[in-house]
């Protein structure tokens, strides 16, 4: 890819959600695949993770293993995920638990180091929005110190409507620019799925980059196929 051609994009994206358990993950690693089919060098951090599972290697986050697997630049664990914590509950509280403050200059050292390596960074945030970090501060100001344009991602289910209207004011109240956002039916008994939809799609004033479909099963490099990157220059 020519530098010109690495220069229409901005150099990554911040991954939120409008609650927890609303796809980001799966988005993100989406996202990593659609713009490495377009010939970027790709890297996925998640700078914050609680939850683990055992594996022969020791602790793993789930999460970051599928974001380091989807991209196509390798970079060390300690910088795709500076914070993980064991419990699976609100981060601030897990780093209490943990003796550690979690620490937003650290976070964009990381950052800058992935970034250094590739085209694309993809940064997802941990549960929604405004979930706290620390003592002061939370994920929206993660946001803000990495001044990345967000992409959110909505879980089609009753209440997304509120949940998508507000997390997008508090997207722009930071001053930052959402950049899309992408339909994620993880609801399928959800009625007025389209209505609500296209509600959305009037309000929001963000590209709408796809409709995801409800499965038991996701892929990221399916789900890639049906999102629509061309707006996000």
């Amino acid at each position: 890819m020519t530098p010109d051609a690495a220069r229409l994009l901005p150099r990554g994206f911040f991954v939120t959600g409008t609650d927890t358990g609303v796809g980001k993950t799966l988005m993100a690693c989406a996202l990593l695949h659609g713009f490495a089919q377009q010939g970027r060098r790709v890297a996925g951090m998640k700078p914050v993770a609680c939850g683990v599972v055992r594996s022969a290697t020791g602790l793993v986050n789930e999460d970051v293993a599928l974001l380091r697997a989807a991209g196509n630049v390798e970079a060390p664990l300690q910088l795709v995920n500076p914070y993980c914590f064991e419990p699976p509950i609100a981060p601030h509280l897990a780093a209490e638990q943990a003796g550690v403050t979690i620490d937003l200059t650290h976070i964009a050292q990381a950052f800058e180091r992935i970034a250094a390596a590739a085209d694309v960074v993809v940064v997802e945030g941990v549960g929604g929005f405004c979930v706290p970090l620390n003592h002061s501060e939370d994920s929206a100001d993660l946001a803000q110190y990495l001044g990345l344009p967000v992409i959110l991602v909505v879980g089609m289910r009753l209440g997304c409507l509120n949940h998508a209207l507000l997390t997008t004011h508090a997207i722009r109240a930071r001053g930052l620019r959402l950049a899309g956002w992408i339909a994620n039916r993880i609801d399928p008994a959800m009625a007025a799925v389209e209505e609500n939809i296209t509600t959305l799609a009037e309000r929001l004033a963000a590209p709408l980059l796809g409709e995801v479909e409800f499965t038991l099963a996701p892929d990221p490099q399916r789900v890639a196929v049906l999102l629509d990157l061309s707006n996000l220059g």
